[in-house]
C-alpha cells in the first residue's frame, strides 16, 4: 500500500522526461548569455547568479536527455524525424558554446575549451543526423510545412562554436592559429547557413500560410542568428595576428554590420508579428520553453552589440546594445517567473494543451 504514493510521485517526473522537448536547453542559451551581458556591466554578482542557474539548468538538462535516450527512444527517435522540433537538438551546442564564453570571462579557459570539444562535436554529429532524418523521411504531410523558425537554432549553434574559438584563440599561443581557423570556418559556415534558412522558411511563407497560432516564438531566432553572427564576425576582427582572420578581415567586418543591421530591422516585424498573434487573434499567452528563445535573442542583440561596437569603434552600436542588454534582462526576468508560475498554474486549472508548444506539437505544424 506505500509504494503506491511513491509510484505515483514518480510518474510525472518520467512523463516529463519522456516529453522533454529538445529545445529545452534554450533556458541555458538564454540565461548564459544574460549573464554575458550583466557581465559587460560590471554587474557582477548578478552575472554570477545567472551564471550558477545556467550551469544547474546545463546539469540538469544533460542528466535528463541521457536518461531519456535510454529509457525513451522511440520518443527521441519521433522527435528526429520531426521537422519542427528536430533542429531543437542543436540547442545543446548552442547552450554549451555560450556557457564556454561566459566561463571564459572568468579566466576559467580549461573549462571553456572542454565545453567547446563537446560542442564542437555535437555540432558535428547533428549537422549531419537532423538534415538526413528530418528532409529524408516520407511523410504523408509535407516537410515544408513543418519548417519553423527553429531551424535557425542550427546557424545559432555553428556561429556558437565560432564564438567561443575566437574568445579562446588569445588564450594560448601554440593553438592560436587552429582557433583563429576553426572560428573563420563555423563563422562562415553558419552565413551560408542562415542564407539557406531564411530561403526555407520563406519557402513556406509562400506555400503555407502559417495560421496565428503557428506563428510560434522560435521564429524570435531568425534576429538571434544575426546577432550571434555578429558577435562571431566582431570576435574575430579582433583576431589581428591571425592569418585566417586578416585573410577575410574585410568580409567579415562588412558582414558583421550587415547581419547587425537586418537584425536590428527584424525586431519591429516580429514585434508586429507577436501583436498580430496574440492581440489581433486573441492566441493566449502562456508560458512554455519556447519563450526562451525571445530571451535569447534579445540577449544575444544586447552582447552582440557591445562586441561590434567595441570591434569596430562605433560607439552608438555599443550604446544600442547596452541598451539592448537591460530588454534582455526584462524579458529574461519575465520568462523566469513565468517558468516557476507554470506548475502552480497546472495544479489549478489542470493540463493543456499548448499550441504554442513544441513539446509535441501536430505534425501540420
Amino acid at each position: 500500500m506505500e509504494r503506491e504514493p511513491a509510484r505515483a510521485r514518480r510518474i510525472p517526473v518520467r512523463d516529463a522526461v519522456a516529453t522533454l522537448s529538445p529545445g529545452s536547453f534554450a533556458f541555458v542559451m538564454a540565461t548564459g548569455i544574460v549573464s554575458v551581458a550583466m557581465a559587460h556591466k560590471h554587474l557582477d554578482l548578478l552575472s554570477a547568479v545567472l551564471l550558477a542557474l545556467a550551469l544547474a539548468g546545463y546539469a540538469v538538462l544533460v542528466v535528463a536527455t541521457c536518461y531519456r535516450v535510454l529509457a525513451f527512444p522511440q520518443a527521441l527517435r519521433a522527435d528526429l524525424v520531426h521537422p519542427g522540433r528536430a533542429f531543437g537538438f542543436f540547442t545543446f551546442v548552442a547552450a554549451t558554446n555560450v556557457l564556454g564564453t561566459r566561463l571564459a570571462l572568468d579566466g576559467r579557459y580549461r573549462m571553456a575549451l572542454g565545453l567547446l570539444v563537446v560542442g564542437w562535436f555535437g555540432w558535428l554529429v547533428l549537422g549531419y543526423l537532423v538534415p538526413a532524418t528530418t528532409v529524408g523521411r516520407r511523410t504523408a504531410s509535407p516537410v515544408l510545412r513543418q519548417v519553423d523558425g527553429t531551424c535557425f537554432i542550427w546557424v545559432v549553434a555553428t556561429q556558437s562554436v565560432a564564438v567561443l574559438a575566437a574568445t579562446l584563440e588569445a588564450t594560448t599561443p601554440f593553438w592560436r592559429d587552429a582557433f583563429a581557423l576553426l572560428a573563420l570556418f563555423s563563422w562562415t559556415i553558419g552565413s551560408l547557413l542562415y542564407a539557406a534558412a531564411v530561403a526555407l522558411v520563406a519557402a513556406r511563407f509562400l506555400l503555407h500560410r502559417p495560421a496565428p497560432e503557428e506563428l510560434t516564438p522560435p521564429y524570435w531566432i531568425a534576429m538571434g542568428a544575426t546577432a550571434i553572427s555578429t558577435m562571431a564576425a566582431a570576435s574575430i576582427m579582433t583576431m589581428a595576428e591571425a592569418p585566417s582572420a586578416t585573410a577575410a578581415g574585410g568580409l567579415v567586418a562588412g558582414a558583421a554590420l550587415a547581419f547587425w543591421a537586418f537584425g536590428s530591422w527584424l525586431i519591429p516585424v516580429l514585434v508586429a508579428a507577436g501583436w498580430w498573434r496574440h492581440r489581433v487573434h486573441r492566441v493566449p499567452l502562456r508560458y512554455d520553453t519556447t519563450l526562451w528563445t525571445v530571451a535569447f535573442p534579445l540577449g544575444m542583440y544586447g552582447v552582440a552589440g557591445h562586441a561590434l561596437g567595441e570591434a569596430a569603434h562605433l560607439p552608438i552600436v555599443t550604446v544600442i546594445g547596452a541598451a539592448g542588454g537591460w530588454v534582455a534582462l526584462a524579458a529574461w526576468t519575465v520568462t523566469f517567473v513565468a517558468m516557476l508560475a507554470a506548475p502552480l498554474r497546472t495544479h489549478l486549472h489542470g493540463p493543456r494543451n499548448d499550441a504554442a508548444g513544441h513539446g509535441r506539437p501536430r505534425d501540420g505544424g
